[in-house]
């Protein structure tokens, strides 16, 4: 199951887009308050069993810093592109990567490239 909960920085109806698609997706700004910490968004999203996608790249940081195996973490290095765009590139992305993201990975991508990290990273 493709199980993902969007940062705040992603448009909310990025969300709305892939759970239409049939995903299991939820925003930050869904489910509390949109405001959270970065690590309290990476503890949700492994209790929950979900890959974070974010715009933020503290998130590759908080998983070096606790040397974490999980959860998967995307992150997204675009600006100023709708959600339509937004969940494509996500798509995109997991269908490219999905064996890494169920293993465990942090991936940098943008709209030309993707880097792809085994967790724990080191």
């Amino acid at each position: 199951m493709k199980r993902l909960l969007l940062d705040q920085g992603l448009a909310p109806a990025v969300a709305s887009l892939l759970r239409d698609r049939g995903w299991d997706a939820v925003h930050v700004a869904e489910i509390g308050p949109d405001r959270a910490d970065d690590e309290e968004i990476l503890s949700a999203a492994a209790g929950e069993g979900q890959v974070c996608v974010a715009l933020d790249h503290d998130f590759h940081t908080h998983l070096a810093l606790a040397s974490a195996g999980t959860p998967s973490v995307i992150l997204l290095r675009i600006q100023g592109v709708g959600g339509e765009a937004q969940a494509a590139l996500i798509e995109a992305i997991w269908n490219q990567c999905e064996e890494a993201i169920n293993q465990g990975a942090a991936i940098s991508a943008d709209m030309t490239s993707i880097r792809v990290r085994r967790l724990p990273l080191r």
